[in-house]
């Protein structure tokens, strides 16, 4: 029976033209399993990303590690066609998320696209001569995150979370898992949970219908510019959790400190490769301050991604950062466990 992380990466690559699509597909399913991304270059091998490695497609649909030989590649008017057909031949719907490099995907995939820039008065109005698409395998993982809940339960799931991990480690999957296990009471009552999701990687929403399920119970705020969005579900939703990517400048920032005292638990992930790299932001010094959160969760590299590699307490980070001593981050007050 095909699994169905097999399901979820022929869903995604059936979007694409037909000769690649089909080379795609054919491909063992045990590496279907692993794919994160596919890349597609004008006049360049198609790549395939697994974890820290790339490979390339041959014309045979085999996968190799090196980018010379008989290799699969499109040409810019085939990477065009490719770019029309993940709009679904309407480049005018999918006009916001373009502008800002993206699109959202049936099935709750996305497309990092590159191109040249259209500017008009310093912004950025639309992309032309596409040239490159980086497909991203949206997967879900059922209970990717217990580990991580529990931990949370046994101490105080009130204080909030904050997920740290470079590109690709797995944030986002994890904070796919918390939304659906706390929506749905697995660990205890069930939670009003509202999700702001501003690039449409949490929910995966397709014409209004989730392609990612998080749970009975959560709101889905899709499209949202993050401080909107936090702001609206407060006032609007009554949620118990508001859950968001990727906190970026200061206005996401403020936006979460003012849910501080609006009875809200607030769980939202941040890149940085270490803890050592954490401290260096502005912004996450800020919300620990003012508590926000007060659990952090660092997760491991690419190669496993959703796996929680140090669990640490926001008032101990802050005590390391105040001695301005390096800080042994293998020591006690980091703790080591993994998500199963």
């Amino acid at each position: 029976m095909e699994s169905v992380t097999d399901q979820r990466f022929d869903t995604a690559v059936s979007l694409l033209s037909g000769s690649l699509g089909g080379l795609l597909l054919s491909i063992p399913a045990g590496i279907k399993k692993q794919v994160q991304e596919i890349r597609i270059r004008a006049g360049y091998p198609v790549s395939v990303s697994c974890g820290g490695d790339i490979y390339f497609l041959t014309r045979t649909g085999r996968l190799v590690c090196s980018p010379e030989g008989d290799l699969f590649r499109m040409s810019g008017e085939e990477v065009e066609e490719c770019f029309q057909l993940l709009c679904g031949f309407s480049v005018y719907s999918h006009d916001k998320e373009i502008r800002q490099g993206f699109l959202s995907l049936r099935g709750g995939h996305r497309a990092g696209i590159c191109g040249t820039a259209v500017v008009q008065d310093g912004e950025i109005v639309s992309l032309r001569d596409i040239s490159s698409i980086c497909l991203r395998i949206s997967r879900e993982f059922p209970g990717c995150s217990l580990s991580l809940l529990r931990k949370m339960k046994e101490e105080d799931m009130q204080g909030g979370l904050l997920l740290v991990g470079a590109p690709s480690s797995g944030k986002t999957t994890v904070l796919r898992d918390i939304a659906r296990q706390l929506s749905s009471g697995s660990l205890g009552a069930i939670r009003r949970v509202a999700v702001v999701d501003e690039r449409g990687e949490l929910g995966g929403v397709y014409k209004g219908i989730p392609g990612n399920s998080l749970g009975p119970c959560c709101d889905i705020l899709d499209g949202y510019p993050k401080a909107q969005g936090i702001l609206q579900a407060v006032r609007s939703l009554v949620p118990d959790c508001i859950l968001c990517d990727e906190i970026g400048g200061e206005e996401d920032t403020r936006s979460l400190l003012q849910c501080l005292h609006a009875g809200v638990t607030v769980i939202a992930s941040i890149h940085a490769g270490s803890p050592e790299e954490f401290l260096k932001k502005r912004q996450a010094e800020i919300l620990m301050r003012a508590g926000a959160f007060q659990s952090i969760a660092f997760l491991k590299s690419r190669r496993e991604p959703g796996m929680v590699s140090e669990f640490w307490k926001a008032g101990d980070l802050l005590a390391q950062m105040d001695r301005n001593a390096p800080a042994d981050w293998s020591g006690s007050s980091g703790r080591l466990f993994g998500i199963a």
